[in-house]
């Protein structure tokens, strides 16, 4: 959500600010611009839309400067529009801006009153104004944004450039992420600003990490961070794992296609780092707590995240017989939750700054609570908070529809799962062996999924999908949670109203929405079915039958020819083996599902309208 990219000292600094905004093009956005400082002037170039139309109106322009600042907006505050598209600029202040100022209605009619006027519908274009407002009284950059900083309320990831300073970008942080980083160039110097490395790795591997209400003055030789006090901090950089060269379509049509087939390998590499098949040892990070201690796990996320959390509940009560919990990060925070001493509190997020589920982290924290995070980015602002951390093992997800992050989520809760079971004495040696077969034999097993004959026949099932209004996905037990990521993946690209719920409260309301046109996706695996549950599904398919719903049922072989001639349609999934089988092998079937609906919908698949991969606000 919203991207930031800024660069001082390059004698290409547009083409490198262009780069980074395209790296970023997958976080979700409406609108770009670019700003440059030319001869104590700023020269903005704004589009409404895609990049590639910025780009055109670059070639027109042809900035050329030595500093500039870049953004790419997902619309807050005001439409997408080229007049609420960052860049916003003061007369001497030039900003660029991720988060949400809380008091911008406050701040502008204070400096209405100042003889301010606006050009924007933004909470962001209060703050050129109001650095220029400290900056006219101190003639010190950096005394002014300590200063403006203090009166915003909210959260911000800011870079700054001042009309009177060309060898300057300043920047400052609270709750929205920014990187430093240090440039490689030996012929002059050159460093670098990002809201994520990601779009600094073709340039450099070197960065440095900003804390909530620090400051930084980036010049071309050098990087100087503050704390809120204005006292210069050391800070260490980091070298990151430069993973420039792992970001391509490899020949798929779509990144989301490509991550969907890259599941098997994420999952094998998963078991690479985490596992020793050989001994049946799992080697998970070091915790400063002991797990053996923990009676009580509560689980925070938001989205796709929350669904492989639910996905945790039924993997952990049923592996390591502890109690879980779990909750939406939007929420946890307003209710009056009763914290344990012997609870251990998972926070999940691919990118690991989700706005609601790192506030929920402070807020446990706060409360002394063992935090564990599971994430997808080594120096994210919820690993760097946390007292331990697993990450997952996805690589770049460039999809905004998450889907191989959500497959590596599933995974490490899985071995956690385990960890947790033969810790507290539910899993013996030989179980532990079993499972963690079952959990390497998956990704052969989607393999097989993946093979052609299938996804001709998932193609073939979504062209009939195209016209739907409505949608209902089933299931019981572990595949309850599947319907429910399956129904936000058909939401999210196909823009189809699609819901899941458990099969059983079909009968409570829901059985009034079924008729002749409402598809009716039915997950039912037969071969892991456990407490009749595959039979009990069966029965609620037949309500739908019923009341000629058309069927779609996602089950094995078996679940298929056992169910007969009832579904419309038939997906066929690999023979399932186990609870963490049944978690990861379905939804991959209804990935592909609702990939190829938004396909033939024409429907933009790896940007869909109105979403933001990295959701940063609250």
């Amino acid at each position: 959500m919203c991207g930031i990219v800024g660069v001082v000292g390059s004698k290409n600094s547009t083409a490198i600010i262009l780069e980074g905004l395209k790296k970023l093009e997958y976080r979700g956005y409406d609108s770009a611009g670019i700003a440059v400082l030319v001869g104590g002037k700023f020269k903005t170039v704004k589009e409404e839309g895609k990049i590639v139309r910025l780009e055109a109106a670059l070639k027109k322009e042809k900035l050329q400067s030595t500093i500039g600042i870049g953004h790419t907006r997902w619309a807050t505050h005001g439409r997408p529009s080229k007049q609420n598209a960052h860049p916003h600029a003061s007369s001497k202040v030039c900003v660029v801006h991720n988060g949400i100022i809380e008091n911008y209605q406050e701040l502008r009619e204070k400096l209405k009153k100042s003889g301010v006027k606006f050009l924007s519908e933004t909470d962001s274009e209060v703050v050129p104004h109001l650095i220029e407002y400290y900056f006219t009284k101190t003639g010190d950059i950096k005394k002014s944004l300590l200063a403006a900083v203090k009166e915003i309320h909210g959260t911000f990831a800011l870079a700054v450039m001042f009309r009177e300073n060309e060898n300057v970008i300043a920047v400052a942080k609270r709750g929205s992420p920014i990187v430093l980083g240090l440039g490689q160039e030996k012929e002059f110097g050159e460093n670098y600003i990002a809201s994520d490395y990601y779009a600094l790795a073709a340039h450099t591997n070197e960065i440095m990490v900003m804390e909530d209400d620090e400051i930084a003055l980036v010049s071309a030789d050098s990087i100087k961070i503050f704390n809120s006090s204005g006292r210069e901090i050391k800070r260490e950089s980091k070298l990151m794992e430069s993973e420039n060269n792992k970001v391509s379509k490899d020949g798929f049509a779509h990144f989301m296609l490509k991550e969907i087939h890259e599941q098997p390998r994420v999952l094998e590499e998963t078991i690479q780092a985490y596992v020793g098949l050989g001994k049946g040892e799992i080697y998970l990070p070091n915790f400063s707590f002991d797990l053996a201690e923990i009676n009580k796990i509560t689980i925070v996320a938001c989205g796709t995240s929350y669904y492989s959390g639910l996905a945790a509940k039924y993997l952990i009560e049923e592996i390591a017989g502890l109690e879980v919990e779990v909750d939406i990060a939007s929420e946890f925070r307003y209710r009056a939750h009763p914290f344990r001493k012997d609870n251990l509190m998972i926070f999940i997020s691919q990118s690991g700054e989700t706005a609601d589920t790192l506030a929920a982290l402070k807020f446990a924290k706060a409360n002394q609570q063992k935090i564990l995070s599971i994430v997808n980015v080594a120096h994210s602002s919820m690993a760097q908070l946390s007292d331990a951390v697993i990450r997952t093992v996805a690589g770049p997800e460039i999809g905004v529809a998450s889907t191989k992050a959500y497959t590596a989520q599933i995974a490490v809760l899985s071995l956690l799962a385990i960890h947790l079971g033969f810790l507290r004495g539910k899993v013996s040696p030989k179980q532990k062996i079993k499972l963690l077969q079952d959990l390497a034999d998956s990704g052969a097993k989607i393999s097989e999924l993946l093979a052609q004959t299938n996804i001709r026949n998932i193609k073939k099932v979504a062209k009939g999908l195209t016209s739907a209004k409505h949608m209902l996905y089933i299931g019981r037990g572990i595949s309850q949670v599947t319907a429910f990521e399956a129904a936000l993946k058909m939401r999210e690209l196909s823009y189809i109203d699609a819901q899941g719920i458990a099969a059983g409260e079909l009968k409570h309301g829901t059985i009034a929405l079924i008729d002749k046109k409402m598809p009716v996706i039915v997950l039912a695996p037969k071969g892991n079915s456990r407490n009749n549950l595959f039979e009990k599904t069966v029965s609620n398919a037949e309500e739908v039958n019923a009341r000629g719903g058309k069927i779609i049922f996602v089950s094995d072989r078996l679940g298929i020819e056992q169910f007969g001639k009832m579904a419309k349609e038939r997906l066929v999934i690999p023979d399932i083996s186990g609870i963490i089988q049944e978690a990861l092998l379905p939804v991959v079937s209804t990935q592909l599902l609702a990939y190829y609906v938004a396909l033939f919908k024409g429907n933009d698949v790896d940007q869909p309208r109105n979403l933001a991969k990295s959701v940063t606000v609250e």
